[in-house]
């Protein structure tokens, strides 16, 4: 839609400096009104049409036309009257210019994202979403010098459910990768709320991209953090234990945001009301937010998570005695290194004692062939190696943004930061439904995991 604007209004502004050329600048003044009022018309019809979606994507555009127009209207008021001159081609010609540029930049949003707005869910249930922002009075935020508290955003995703079966919702918590947010992987909320689970997706402030506080402050993700995760990926192959300790600092803060998260939702499901931990923007939301929690069954518990999110989940899997299964979502499953001593890093030699499927990109797969091959094991195979019910799913053609919904919600940033050749609007529902059926199999009890056992499957396919 957005290319298909600027070439409209492209052929408009072209169309104007032809007629504009070598005749009187009162006419200029006439026609450029005119023009200017044409697409803002144009500009409003586009954006009331239902197919429109994420109409932000416009506004930049529509902000720029009103005060083009009310600029040209104001022009042709004052000095229509006593333009007598002509008005030059090369004047007519840079006006041109210069407007398809300030058009062009205004829709550039339009060009980077789509009109994507979620996929089809395969469930029988409609899905609804709320949100709530938790306080944790325990933790100073350090990121502030203000003294305040760490908060946590939760965002909740849900089936419409009959109040009557209150209670048989499954928990799933998702958390994103870093600089990531919480819609990351909006899709798979969809599909497994539509399927009769309740889903908490989080963000972790200073390292999510973007989120909002109690006051309603815009944060955005800590600059120092993004530069040295940026720094250590680019420099893989030279871990020192100034690294390992930089992670174990990642870790520590995620686990315990999402160890407050879960255990602040169980609280608030036994008693039935919200302390002082929540932060709701009305009672309604915090009606809504009682709703949820009596439908949703905190004694199946399921968590996920892309990249470092996934490597989150894994660790808090290991670490609580409540939770029931894990996806690992493309992560390298940090938690899992002990130390870090002349480069070598050694791993948990605990057996993993829950359920845990990881889903790999063809790179981190090649890891796990690399580990066969030079007898170094990949963190992941290690883990999976000596876990109770480890199992592994890897995909070719596809790079570590195809495990989010980027690639749908924008194709150019998504092959920015890392995409495959895989074709996203096949391959996302395809991923999604592996996670259903595995949490089905876990969390419910229904039908099969889908994904054959890790120390099943024969050294080839390893």
């Amino acid at each position: 839609m957005g290319v298909i604007l600027f070439a409209i209004f492209t052929v408009m502004e072209i169309l104007l400096a032809v007629l504009s050329c070598t005749k009187y600048r009162s006419l200029w003044y006439r026609n450029r009104m005119f023009f200017r009022g044409a697409e803002l018309i144009l500009m409003l019809l586009i954006m009331f049409l239902p197919v429109t979606r994420q109409k932000w994507r416009f506004t930049g555009c529509l902000i720029i036309l009103g005060v083009r127009l009310a600029i040209s209207g104001i022009v042709y008021l004052v000095k229509h009257s006593n333009a007598t001159k002509e008005k030059t081609k090369a004047g007519t010609i840079a006006g041109a210019v210069m407007s398809i540029i300030l058009i062009g930049f205004s829709l550039f949003p339009a060009f980077i994202f789509t009109g994507y707005s979620g996929l089809q869910t395969s469930g029988q249930y409609e899905v609804k979403e709320t949100q709530a922002i938790l306080i944790d009075k325990s933790r100073l935020e350090t990121h502030e010098t203000d003294g305040s508290h760490r908060e946590i955003p939760i965002h909740f995703y849900y089936p419409d459910y009959p109040e009557e079966n209150a209670s048989d919702c499954p928990l799933v918590l998702f958390a994103h990768g870093s600089f990531g947010y919480y819609q990351s992987n909006s899709s798979l909320y969809a599909e497994l709320a539509s399927n009769g689970y309740v889903v908490a997706s989080i963000d972790h402030p200073y390292y999510a991209f973007f989120t909002k506080d109690t006051a309603g402050k815009t944060i955005i993700v800590d600059m120092e953090f993004m530069q040295t995760a940026v720094t250590m990926q680019n420099n893989s192959n030279e871990f020192t234990e100034a690294d390992y300790n930089i992670e174990c600092e990642w870790m520590a803060l995620r686990t315990a945001d999402e160890n407050f998260v879960l255990d602040t939702i169980k609280i608030a499901k036994d008693a039935g009301s919200l302390d002082t931990a929540w932060y709701t923007e009305s009672e309604n939301i915090t009606s809504e937010i009682l709703k949820v929690l009596a439908m949703t069954d905190t004694e199946k518990i399921g968590l996920t998570g892309h990249s470092i999110g996934g490597a989150t989940a894994v660790q808090l899997g290991r670490e609580r005695d409540d939770i029931t299964a894990v996806v690992d979502i493309d992560g390298t499953m940090l938690g899992e290194y002990i130390s870090c001593i002349d480069g070598k890093l050694n791993y948990n030699p605990e057996p993993y004692p829950i359920p845990i499927l990881s889903l790999d990109n063809e790179r981190h797969w090649g890891s796990y062939v690399d580990g066969l091959n030079d007898g170094t094991d990949y963190v992941n195979k290690y883990l999976l190696d000596n876990a109770v019910d480890g199992r592994e799913e890897h995909f070719n053609d596809t790079e570590h943004m195809d495990f989010t919904d980027l690639p749908l919600l924008s194709p150019t940033l998504a092959k920015m930061l890392g995409k495959g050749d895989v074709d996203s609007s096949a391959f996302i529902p395809g991923m999604n439904r592996i996670i259903l059926d595995y949490f089905n199999y876990y969390l419910k009890g229904e039908g099969e995991p889908g994904i054959a056992p890790w120390n099943t499957q024969t050294s080839a396919s390893r």
